[in-house]
C-alpha cells in the first residue's frame, strides 16, 4: 500500500471526492470540511487549507483511505480498507506530523489509534461515543413550538454564553468568533412568547445531504420541547431547500438527546468515537 501527503486542496478534493461521496452520510464532517476547502470563500480559523494535512493510503491506484486533519482539530478518515489505516499511521509517523487524536467510524477510530499510540509510545482515550444520525423526512407529529427565525446580532447579547455551554469552555473577550457564527446565516434561534429558548445551526453543507449541530436549550429551560422543535424546523428548513437528508452527531452518553432525535425521524447510521492521544 501507497502513503501520499498532499500540499493542494484542488489536487486532494480531484482524488478523494469520489470516493468519499460513496457514503456522504458517514462522511459529513471530513466530506463538509473538503468542500469548504475546495471552494476556499471561508478560511476562518481552521478553515484555511495551507494549514491542513491531506493524505491517501492507495492500492493498485485505488484510494483505500482518506484522511483529513484541520489543526488543532483531531484526525478525520474514511477507509474501504482496514489494511490500510496501519499504513497511515505509519506515514504520518515517519514524517513526524502529530496528531492529537481521532474521529472516525468506530472500528476506523480505534484501529488507528491503537496503530498511531503504539508507534508513537503513547496513550489515548475515548473523548466521546457518538452515534451518526440520518433523517430524510420529518415526521409531521412533532410540535413545531414558538418563532424559529435565523440569529442576528441582537443575539450576541446571549449567544456567547449559549455557545460556551454547549463545548464546556469559557466566554472570551473577543466577540468576533460569535460574531462570524451569526454572520454566516446558518445559526438559528427558536423563540417562545417572545424569549429566545434554544438553538441550532446548519454546519456542513455536501452535494445531497447537510448537517445539523450546535443544538442548544440552557438547563432552566429544558424539558419543554425546545429542542425537538428547533431541530424539526431546522430539519425541514433544509429539506425545503433541496438537501435529500439531513446528518447529526449525538453523544451516547446522552440517551434524552438520541430519543429526541428518532422521534423527529433521524435513523441511526452507525457508531463514531472520538478518543485522544497523550
Amino acid at each position: 500500500m501507497e502513503f501520499a501527503l498532499y500540499n493542494n486542496v484542488k489536487t486532494f478534493y480531484g482524488d478523494v471526492f469520489d470516493v468519499l461521496m460513496g457514503d456522504e452520510a458517514k462522511n459529513m464532517i471530513i466530506l463538509g470540511n473538503l468542500i469548504i476547502g475546495y471552494e476556499g470563500k471561508d478560511t476562518f480559523g481552521w478553515r484555511d487549507p495551507a494549514n491542513w494535512v491531506m493524505a491517501t493510503v492507495s492500492d493498485g491506484g485505488e484510494v483505500r483511505l482518506v484522511a483529513l486533519m484541520t489543526p488543532p482539530y483531531n484526525i478525520t478518515m474514511y477507509a474501504t480498507d482496514e489494511a490500510a489505516v496501519k499504513c497511515l499511521a505509519d506515514g504520518l509517523v515517519s514524517r513526524k506530523i502529530p496528531v492529537p487524536g481521532v474521529v472516525a467510524e468506530k472500528s476506523l477510530a480505534q484501529a488507528f489509534a491503537l496503530a498511531y499510540c503504539s508507534a508513537k509510545n503513547m496513550t489515548h482515550s475515548i473523548t466521546y461515543s457518538q452515534r451518526i444520525y440520518e433523517l430524510r423526512a420529518v415526521n409531521p407529529d412533532v410540535p413545531k413550538i414558538g418563532r424559529f427565525r435565523a440569529s442576528s446580532e441582537q443575539d450576541l447579547s446571549f449567544l456567547p454564553y449559549w455557545t460556551e455551554d454547549f463545548s464546556n469552555g469559557k466566554v472570551g473577550e473577543n466577540i468576533e468568533p460569535y460574531r462570524y457564527h451569526v454572520s454566516l446565516g446558518k445559526l438559528y434561534v427558536l423563540e417562545h412568547d417572545g424569549m429566545a429558548v434554544s438553538i441550532a445551526k446548519i454546519t456542513r453543507e455536501m452535494a445531497n445531504s447537510v448537517g445539523i449541530g450546535f443544538v442548544y436549550t440552557p438547563p432552566y429551560l429544558r424539558g419543554r420541547g425546545y429542542a425537538s422543535s428547533v431541530v424539526a424546523h431546522i430539519s425541514q428548513l433544509c429539506l425545503d431547500r433541496g438537501f435529500m437528508s439531513c446528518i447529526l452527531y449525538t453523544d451516547l452518553a446522552n440517551p434524552t438527546s438520541n430519543s429526541i432525535y428518532q422521534k423527529i425521524g433521524y435513523m441511526p447510521i452507525c457508531d463514531s468515537l472520538e478518543i485522544a492521544f497523550s
